[in-house]
């Protein structure tokens, strides 16, 4: 069963054509009968309102679609910067990728910060170079941009029959045919015939280089290939996905997703040469052991473990079904209305219902196994990056790391009596995006969202609005600020107070460092157990880590600090647990403020897309706000200039970017890290 089983994404920059080229996928698949246009808002894939409107992907869709007896679960995600916690958390749960590239673009910024983004994750990827149709479409150049950006090692399956407003086919490699599509019939119908005498002899060429290729790359083909045997079709195909899994080659394809042309290859290459989910390495996580001592375990998918273990990538909310939490199956077996451990959160949960997604209609499933993709319905506590599983055998997944918010708003309801209901709302749409926060500022009493960037705020404010019929009034975009300790330092905290008549006391020592820029907070207890109880360590990590989001000296949340408990002396008739929760929330401010802290403000990676003869002027608009440029790349048509710069000066930068260019160049802003804040 495993065998007919894909899961995979697919990811690209803005506008690269995901979501169009999804639409056929499902239209060829016949999960839809009408292709829907981005440009028209009907897009099966984009089915929120503001995606419509937009023209733009914000939520991974999922969704299943049967192709030649495999069933494949596609995640379709989003290519802009601001929802990049989107594509991180999908990538996570994926067995394979399509990444689309633009021919005519080629790597964007964007597909930049993807492809990294699948690297670490090991994901393994097939390449579709979408808008053959466009002029200015260049197959072997978007081919050679690839090879030379990520050191990857490309190999054509296919090559384009003409370009541009010539683009008629392609010819396929392997077997070396033609391949034509019927535009009456929406492409779903193609003849596939003799290659033409104008595209023989480059055939031939491509033909040896992918033969070639793919041989130095199999020990064994590659014998047969320098005794000159005949290496068959068959055999080229297994050498492929060998080497797709493992990572050495990255196939291309080609096509035009918008004139329904190269779909159908795309789909065979997604069986042929992406991994089934028993392919992959094992999973890896953590065993919890007593007294949450943690050991290194490997996950095998298999589908009849005694144990089941899943992981809660996303958070949807619906507003008939409530909350709908997307698990991927790594283990075992769940069924419908079982009871599972939530293993991040230490609590039974019940599991009402599992869904099929089929991206804005559900079917209901009986069980879901090892390898699939399902949702579940009932689950009240859980958040993305939740292992779920079993208490015999309790694995921890390892959790989905997202970026720190950078942009704040203050945000407050038209009316006092509908401030319960905002709060509620922003409870449910921080659980759904974990780049999304939000608090109350103690001082001014004013709420206050942080997120990735104005447009993913000014996409969840028009959400609370439309969606959620909360009415709201926002102040103008503010920068998050952070703190952090800049030396080591160490603190003794003995606590005594009489409540009640009844003495509560607790001692603690704690040492903190700095850590390296980007490595966030750590906290760590290397204190002796002995006999203490674990609710009187649970109570000091729990105040510590809660500690960390209140500050030190300017009440911004800390980053890049490490906390230890070296000492914890404990006296079971005086020690309470709140005693310890205080002792420890006082340790914090005390050994933090002796380790001379300071501000940090966010920096942004900017990348500026821009003509030739705008260079100039593009660079000075980056130096004016205190950005430094890091390098520049030349392609064709322009050039990109990748720079750094403070995210408190990048305010009203696009307006600025765009006159000074004649509104011909375009950025995208990822965050980068903190650093000491400029005065």
């Amino acid at each position: 069963m495993l065998d007919n089983m894909r899961n995979i994404g697919i990811m690209a920059h803005i506008d690269a054509g995901k979501t169009t080229t999804t639409e056929r996928i499902l239209f060829y698949a016949g999960k839809i009968h009408k292709i829907g246009e981005i440009d028209d808002g009907a897009a099966t894939m984009d089915f929120m309102q503001q995606e419509q409107e937009r023209g733009i992907t914000i939520a991974s869709a999922a969704i299943t679609a049967d192709w030649k007896g495999h069933q494949i679960n596609i995640i379709d995600t989003p290519g802009h910067v601001d929802f990049t916690a989107e594509v991180e958390r999908s990538l996570r749960v994926l067995d394979g990728a399509i990444a689309v590239i633009c021919a005519v673009g080629w790597v964007q910024p964007q597909t930049e910060t993807v492809w990294r983004q699948a690297d670490e994750f090991n994901v393994p990827r097939i390449c579709f170079v979408n808008k053959m149709d466009r002029i200015g479409a260049d197959f072997f150049g978007a081919m050679n941009d690839v090879r030379q950006k990520f050191g990857c090692e490309p190999v054509a399956l296919e090559i384009p029959v003409g370009a541009g407003q010539d683009f008629d086919g392609v010819v396929d490699l392997l077997r070396m045919k033609e391949i034509h599509w019927d535009a009456a019939s929406e492409g779903e119908k193609f003849t596939v015939g003799e290659i033409s005498a104008d595209m023989q002899a480059l055939a031939d060429e491509w033909h040896e280089k992918l033969v070639d290729t793919v041989a130095s790359n199999d020990d064994e083909l590659g014998e047969l290939y320098l005794e000159g045997k005949e290496i068959t079709t068959e055999q080229l195909v297994a050498a492929i996905r060998k080497a797709t899994i493992s990572r050495t080659l990255v196939p291309f394809l080609c096509g035009s997703s918008r004139h329904n042309q190269g779909i159908q290859p795309l789909m065979d290459a997604v069986i042929d040469y992406l991994p089934a989910p028993d392919e992959i390495p094992p999973a890896e996580g953590m065993h919890v052991k007593k007294h949450d001592e943690l050991e290194k375990t490997s996950v095998v998918c298999d589908p009849n473990a005694k144990t089941p273990v899943g992981l809660v990538f996303k958070i949807q909310y619906d507003q008939n079904a409530g909350i709908l939490c997307f698990v991927r199956m790594y283990a075992g077996k769940i069924s419908t209305g079982t009871q599972i451990y939530n293993v991040s959160k230490k609590k039974r949960e019940r599991v009402n219902r599992i869904l099929r997604v089929n991206a804005n209609h559900m079917e209901q499933m009986d069980s879901v196994s090892a390898g699939d993709i399902a949702v579940f319905v009932g689950l009240k506590l859980a958040q993305t990056g939740d292992s779920l599983g079993s208490e015999g055998m309790p694995v921890l997944l390892e959790s989905v790391r997202f970026p720190e918010p950078v942009i704040s708003i203050a945000i407050e309801p038209e009316t006092m009596s509908d401030r319960q209901k905002l709060l509620d709302t922003l409870d449910i749409l921080s659980r759904e995006d974990p780049t999304f926060t939000h608090r109350e500022d103690e001082e001014t009493g004013q709420l206050v969202i942080s997120g990735m960037g104005e447009l993913h705020l000014d996409v969840l404010v028009t959400r609370i609005r439309d969606d959620f019929k909360v009415q709201c009034r926002v102040g103008a975009p503010q920068v998050t600020y952070r703190e952090s300790v800049t030396v080591t330092a160490d603190y003794t905290e003995d606590y005594s107070r009489v409540i009640g008549g009844k003495e509560n006391a607790a001692g603690l020592t704690v040492h903190v460092e700095p850590r390296e820029t980007g490595s966030g907070n750590l906290y760590t207890c290397t204190a002796k157990r002995g006999d203490i109880p674990d609710e009187i360590f649970d109570a000091v990590e729990q105040s510590m880590t809660g500690c960390f989001a209140s500050g030190i000296k300017f009440g911004y949340p800390c980053t890049d600090t490490a906390i230890t408990v070296t000492d914890v002396r404990y006296d079971p008739l005086t020690a309470t647990t709140f005693a310890f929760e205080a002792a420890a929330a006082e340790a914090f401010d005390k050994v933090c403020s002796a380790a001379e802290p300071q501000m940090l403000e966010p920096v942004m990676a900017v990348d500026i897309e821009c003509p030739s003869e705008f260079v100039g002027d593009a660079m000075s608009q980056v130096t004016q706000r205190g950005g430094m440029i890091t390098s520049m790349d030349e392609k064709s048509g322009g050039n990109i200039i990748h720079a750094q710069a403070p995210m408190a000066k990048m305010f009203g930068f696009s307006t600025n970017l765009r006159s000074v260019t004649q509104g011909r160049a375009s950025f995208g802003m990822t965050f980068s890290h903190f650093q000491k804040k400029s005065s």
